[in-house]
């Protein structure tokens, strides 16, 4: 069952591994504290709203997973109602009171003090994660080498090139920065794609020279031989 969402700024709330919902504003923020430290916060409203979805689910699902995938400068979360046997041995549990959350051990630390929220205006509502501070500046740190230069092309793959690229299945990251040149790799459908390297010349270079001026050169390090002749070939 597909739930709205908000179009900005909003996680994905999948109903029993189906279904889709979006984040909420209002008082009274509960936390949760679980193993490792983590402390996930709950709006009273985003609590109330996952409640009346498990009442909902005709399968009776009791618990919600919530999990951040994708680049610190373009998170996606995804909150996922389902069984409470589900949960994998190195799963995080949270009891939020009415329902138990999952968390998995490689969103742990990213979703480490945020807040789950609620949210309905006039045109749209759903769920909204708003990260913690803190934790978006280790992970941060954590993604490879840092820098001005790293981070402004980073910026410029995670918001606009791979939401281009993703509807063929494919990803650009950026691998490595020496001084002025940058260093990509393509993977999924952008993996020995026949137009892969039209897509680097009048895609990837052309946007990434346009925001980052300062970039010199673009290098593909792509293994295109091992690709799966995607999309265009």
């Amino acid at each position: 069952m597909a739930l709205p969402r908000p179009a900005a700024g909003a996680c994905t709330l999948r109903h029993g591994c189906g279904g889709s919902l979006g984040a909420g504003g209002v008082a009274g923020v509960v936390s949760f504290d679980v193993i490792h430290s983590m402390k996930l916060n709950f709006t009273d409203r985003a609590r109330d709203m996952v409640v009346s979805f498990m009442d909902m689910d005709e399968d009776g699902l009791q618990a919600l997973r919530v999990a951040v995938d994708g680049s610190p400068f373009a998170p996606r979360y995804e909150l996922t109602l389902v069984e409470a046997e589900t949960r994998a041995a190195t799963d995080v549990e949270v009891d939020a009171g009415s329902f138990t959350v999952l968390v998995d051990e490689g969103s742990v630390k990213r979703l480490d003090g945020a807040t789950v929220d609620y949210l309905e205006t006039i045109q749209e509502s759903g769920f909204q994660i708003v990260p913690d501070p803190d934790a978006v500046a280790a992970a941060m740190d954590e993604i490879g080498p840092t820098g001005e230069l790293w981070e402004r092309v980073s910026h410029v793959l995670d918001t606009e090139i791979n939401p281009a690229v993703a509807s063929h299945g494919g990803a650009i990251n950026l691998v490595d920065v020496q001084g002025t040149e940058i260093f990509i790799e393509m993977t999924g459908g952008c993996q020995g794609c026949a137009m892969s390297r039209m897509t680097l010349r009048q895609g990837v270079e052309r946007m990434v020279s346009q925001a980052v001026p300062e970039v010199t050169a673009i290098h593909d390090v792509t293994d295109h031989d091992s690709g799966d002749n995607p999309y265009f070939a």
